[in-house]
């Protein structure tokens, strides 16, 4: 019978403590797109389809911000896009992606429109300067 090595509670501890040392809040700019994103979303009308029911967007900020919540608890986002890849884009539950409905348009994958409105964030926030 094969049996393996047991790690010390002191080393077990040690371990979790770097684990949750590294997790928390993204950087400031970090935060701010995201914080962008999800205003975006909200002001849209849009609505966003998870696991196959549509919600408005307010609803959807406060259920991607619970996802970002438990992500926070875990780790610390590096970026916008893994925001988006993490929370914004596809059912924890189920795999699927979700999608953004907004009028006239057809429904569209979220990461597809998330990572447009991230593109817009940051062009208006550095603007080329005329030559």
């Amino acid at each position: 019978m094969r049996r393996w090595p047991m790690m010390s509670i002191t080393s077990l501890l040690a371990w979790l403590w770097a684990a949750v040392a590294l997790a928390g809040p993204p950087a400031a700019p970090v935060k701010d797109e995201i914080d962008g994103l999800l205003a975006r979303l909200e002001a849209s009308g849009c609505d966003v389809q998870r696991n196959g029911t549509w919600h408005n967007a307010a609803e959807a900020k406060v259920h991607m911000l619970t996802k970002l919540e438990y992500i926070e608890r875990m780790s610390t986002l590096k970026s916008a896009e893994q925001f988006i890849d993490l929370a914004a884009s596809t059912s924890s539950l189920s795999g699927k992606p979700y999608m953004i409905r907004c009028a006239g348009v057809p429904p569209v994958e979220s990461r597809s429109w998330m990572l447009a409105q991230l593109e817009a964030l940051r062009a208006a926030a550095n603007p080329k300067r005329p030559q």
